[in-house]
């Protein structure tokens, strides 16, 4: 990706985002139900199911929306009375086309980069390093209305970060992308935080979309806050033991039986699994030997706690 000429901002104290107890309404519908979280890592997911409120939540900490009650602080702000100074040092890009049509990519990223205060020159030093970056340089003298959906995701990208923010939301980012596409934007997110130094906010309702690009995540469910974790906190760790998954009812019962045979404390689950309470290197060296010289074949060894995707699709649904 190259290197990347960072605008020196003040340092902030205390965590990057903070939401206190933050109410957003339309109408009668609560969108976000008294919501109270830190945000703090290098790359932090908003996950949840269409409606949740997380494109609410993130208008509401970019100042886009006006919470009934509650405050926001980001970047050491109070978003209701500095909106102006904190989109300064933030980048957003929307879930929705908001592209001009009869603009090069080129001339809309310089533009953007202008509003947010560059200098031109500065501006078309940035926009040609963003563009680079997200893999527009040989496409950056189009009109955006010729561009294909991923073409366009990756200009929405550019303009988020040609500023040099210290903070960018990216709202739905994989929206219309071909599996290809999907991949690549997926990438780009992780790259932004690991290599280029900002913080990223991603919005998503797909759970491989967080999984792959982010730290920690945000769950919201109907508007309210599910939970608030690190992803490695919701690995399942060796000592929960492990499940193994055999062909047949009888294979597993003739594994199970030669397992307890070597001393490994087992149990039935289910018609083709066995739970090994021992999650161990050394437990699952005797779990091979033994289906080995059992002559049965292993079809699928998962943790017994169940898959990090396992549980935050609980979070999300319960």
């Amino acid at each position: 990706m190259g290197s990347w000429d960072r605008v020196q901002w003040i340092a902030v104290t205390g965590p990057l985002i903070q939401v206190d107890d933050v109410v957003v309404s339309y109408g009668t519908h609560v969108a976000v139900d008294h919501v109270s979280v830190d945000i703090d890592s290098a790359a932090t997911g908003l996950l949840g199911a269409n409606g949740a409120g997380k494109s609410t939540l993130m208008k509401a900490i970019l100042g886009l929306l006006t919470p009934a009650s509650g405050h926001i602080r980001i970047l050491g702000h109070d978003t209701a009375h500095a909106g102006d100074l904190v989109r300064r040092r933030v980048g957003y890009m929307p879930e929705h086309d908001c592209l001009p049509p009869t603009m090069t990519a080129a001339d809309m990223v310089v533009h953007l980069a202008q509003l947010r205060g560059l200098p031109r020159r500065d501006a078309v030093r940035r926009a040609s390093e963003v563009l680079f970056t997200v893999g527009l340089e040989e496409e950056r003298s189009r009109l955006i209305e010729g561009y294909s959906q991923g073409m366009k995701q990756r200009a929405k990208l550019a303009q988020a970060i040609v500023h040099g923010p210290e903070v960018v939301f990216l709202d739905e980012p994989t929206t219309g992308l071909d599996p290809a596409g999907r991949a690549e934007m997926l990438t780009l997110v992780r790259r932004i935080a690991t290599d280029l130094g900002i913080h990223v906010v991603v919005s998503s309702h797909i759970l491989d979309d967080i999984r792959r690009t982010c730290d920690s995540v945000v769950v919201l469910r109907e508007g309210k806050l599910a939970t608030a974790e690190t992803l490695e906190s919701f690995a399942p760790t060796s000592s929960q033991g492990m499940v193994a998954e055999v062909g047949t009812s009888a294979n597993a019962d003739k594994l199970a039986a030669a397992l307890a045979a070597r001393g490994l404390h087992v149990t039935r689950e289910g018609e083709h699994g066995i739970v090994i309470s021992d999650g161990s290197d050394a437990a699952m060296d005797v779990l091979r030997d033994t289906a080995a010289d059992a002559g049965v074949a292993l079809r699928r060894l998962v943790p017994a706690g169940g898959s990090v995707e396992d549980a935050l699709v609980t979070a999300m649904s319960e």
